[in-house]
C-alpha cells in the first residue's frame, strides 16, 4: 500500500504558497488603496467635501444626500474610479464582471471603511450595495457571509 503522506504534504504545501501570493497582492493593494486622492484632481473636491461634511454632518451611505455629493465631486469622481479598479464604476460596460477577485475583496473592505467614516460604524449597508450594483444572490450571500465571520454586521 502506498503511503499519501507525502503526496498531502505537496498539496497543503502548494495551496499555502498560492494563498501568501494572494495575501501578498492583497498587502500590496492596501499600502496603495486611493493613494489618487492626494493628486490635485482629486485632493482639492475631496477637502471641499470634507469641509461640508463637518458643516452639515456625513450623509449615510446610499442615502439621496449622499448621491448629491457625490454627484458634487463631478471630474473628481471619475478621475477616481478611472484610477481605481477597486470601483465598479472602473469597468466601463462590465461594472463587477470586469473585476478581479482581488479587487473585489478591496472593493468589499473599502465598504466597510465607508460605512464607518460616514455612519459612525455598523450595520454595513451590503442590501444598497446589492441592489446599486446589480450583484447576484451567490455572490450577495458570500458577502453577507464573509462579513458575519470577520464578525462585521451587515444590513
Amino acid at each position: 500500500m502506498v503511503d499519501s503522506t507525502e503526496s498531502i504534504l505537496n498539496h497543503i504545501a502548494l495551496v499555502r504558497a498560492s494563498i501568501h501570493q494572494f495575501c501578498d497582492l492583497m498587502d500590496a493593494r492596501a499600502e496603495v488603496h486611493d493613494a489618487s486622492k492626494f493628486t490635485p484632481t482629486e485632493k482639492g473636491p475631496l477637502d471641499a467635501l470634507l469641509t461640508l461634511i463637518e458643516k452639515e454632518g456625513p450623509a449615510p451611505y446610499g442615502s439621496d444626500e449622499a448621491r448629491r455629493r457625490t454627484a458634487m465631486l463631478g471630474d473628481m469622481i471619475t478621475h477616481h474610479y478611472a484610477n481605481n479598479d477597486h470601483h465598479p464604476e472602473a469597468h466601463i460596460g462590465r461594472g463587477m464582471a470586469g473585476m478581479t477577485l482581488m479587487s473585489l475583496v478591496e472593493m468589499f473592505c473599502d465598504w466597510r471603511a465607508a460605512n464607518v467614516e460616514r455612519d459612525g460604524g455598523e450595520p454595513m449597508n451590503l442590501s444598497y450595495s446589492v441592489k446599486k450594483y446589480g450583484i447576484p444572490p451567490m455572490l450577495a450571500d458570500i458577502l453577507r457571509n464573509t462579513a458575519s465571520e470577520l464578525g462585521w454586521a451587515w444590513k
